[in-house]
This record gives C-alpha cells, sequence and structure tokens, in this order.
C-alpha cells in the first residue's frame, strides 16, 4: 500500500514538473506585442498554462511556419496569412477575429502635432509606415492617403518598415518626424504621455480584421483553450483597453 502512494506521488510530481515546463508558444503580429503581453498574463493567471510570445510581422511569421516553426497558436494581424495557413494543412481549425486594428497618426517630437495637413509640411521630411505589401496597417495608410489625396504629394517621403515594429522603431527614434501605427501602440504603458498621436477615422480604410487559428503541434488541448479565451469577457477587454475594437466599424 505504502509503495502504491509512493509511486503515485512520484507520478505526480513529475506530471506537475511536466506541466510547469510544457509552454503555449503564440507567434504575434507585431501590432499585438504590448496587448499579448496582458492577454498571456491573463490566461496563464486563469489556466496556470505558462505562454511563450515570439513577435514578429505576420508575413515572417507565416514563412517561419510554413518552415517547420514550432508554433502552437498563431495571432494575426489580418485575417489573409491565418486562412491561408489553414487553406494549406498548416492548421487544424478555421481561422476567426478576434478584434479590428485601428490606425493613429504618432509623433516623438514634441514641436510636431500630427494632422493630415503637416504632412505636406517642410517639417516633415519622413513618414514611417509599415511595408503595405507585407502589413495590414501600412496597407490602411495607403487608403487614407490616397483618400485625402495625399500620396502623390508625399509619396517620396515615406519610409517603410517591414512591421509595425520596425515603423515604430522609426518613429521614436525620431529617424522619422512622424508615421503611421497601430493604437495599441500609443496605449501601451510604455508608450503612453511620451508622444503626440490621433486617431484616423475608421471610414478611411478598410476594416483591419485580425484573426487567431490553432497550428499542427502536439499540444492542441492548451492551444485550444488559448483560442477560446481570446473571445471571452476577460480577452475583450483588455483588447478594447489597447484601442481594438471587438466588433466591426
Amino acid at each position: 500500500m505504502k509503495k502504491a502512494i509512493f509511486v503515485l506521488l512520484i507520478y505526480l510530481i513529475v506530471a506537475c514538473q511536466q506541466r510547469q515546463e510544457q509552454k503555449l508558444n503564440i507567434a504575434v503580429a507585431a501590432n499585438m506585442q504590448f496587448a499579448m503581453k496582458e492577454l498571456s498574463k491573463t490566461f496563464t493567471n486563469q489556466t496556470g498554462i505558462a505562454c511563450d510570445l515570439i513577435v514578429s510581422s505576420s508575413g515572417k511569421l507565416t514563412a517561419q511556419i510554413k518552415e517547420g516553426a514550432p508554433f502552437d497558436i498563431f495571432v494575426s494581424a489580418d485575417m489573409k496569412y491565418p486562412k491561408e495557413l489553414f487553406d494549406t494543412g498548416f492548421a487544424t481549425k478555421t481561422p476567426k477575429i478576434y478584434g479590428y486594428g485601428k490606425l493613429v497618426m504618432w509623433s516623438m517630437i514634441d514641436t510636431i502635432n500630427p494632422s493630415l495637413k503637416i504632412l505636406k509640411s517642410s517639417k516633415v521630411r519622413h513618414i514611417a509606415i509599415a511595408n503595405p505589401k507585407m502589413a495590414p496597417y501600412g496597407l490602411a495608410t495607403i487608403e487614407v492617403l490616397k483618400r485625402h489625396d495625399l500620396y502623390e504629394n508625399v509619396k517620396d517621403k515615406l519610409v517603410y518598415g517591414e512591421s509595425i515594429l520596425q515603423t515604430n522603431q522609426f518613429i521614436i527614434s525620431k529617424s522619422a518626424e512622424i508615421g503611421f501605427t497601430s493604437k495599441s501602440v500609443v496605449l501601451s504603458s510604455e508608450m503612453s504621455n511620451k508622444s503626440n498621436w490621433i486617431d484616423l477615422e475608421t471610414t478611411d480604410y478598410s476594416a483591419i480584421a485580425q484573426g487567431i487559428v490553432i497550428l499542427n503541434q502536439k499540444n492542441q488541448q492548451d492551444a485550444e483553450k488559448f483560442y477560446n479565451f481570446l473571445s471571452s469577457t476577460d480577452a475583450r477587454r483588455i483588447l478594447e483597453n489597447f484601442g481594438y475594437s471587438t466588433k466591426e466599424n
């Protein structure tokens, strides 16, 4: 009897250690960098499941997934890449929209008050945007500029980041006097009250629907829990606090 109890205790200890060592590997689009820290922290507190976040552009993460990167979940900046992964057999469940991103204009220079009008000013020599061929926030920026008949006037000032992450660096370093980014960045604790920014009208660009998908990895059970968590009341509250909309504009 004592031997059986001892064996059971050993089993429980080993199982517990394995559980602690097992982490959910989440590939995260750069615009979600700050919101995802809060989301993963809340998820871990609720479930005990630890999360590792790998942040990059959605396009780069998709390429890594296709090359065999061991990610369990992909939280994208759009629906294009999650659908592509699902259609080509790299994902196990139909992608779903978890939120809609919002575009802002942002500057770290005190003497610049962001506005569409100022983009043509000689004060602004460089305008940072994410690469519109790869990043939905870059594509949304081009739509805004064209809608307001500004693109032809400012196209030579545009400086392209390969993702929102690099675009943010251009703005933070003041290499670009002004730029366009995700609202979630300027609302983060790291950036709040440190810069000038304005919202852009959501009617000026196509809705930035952001998707999540479960990938073909062994950790399916935990991945499903996170997939469902992102639709929970707690997750929606966090997303909205970071400037995302949880329903289409």
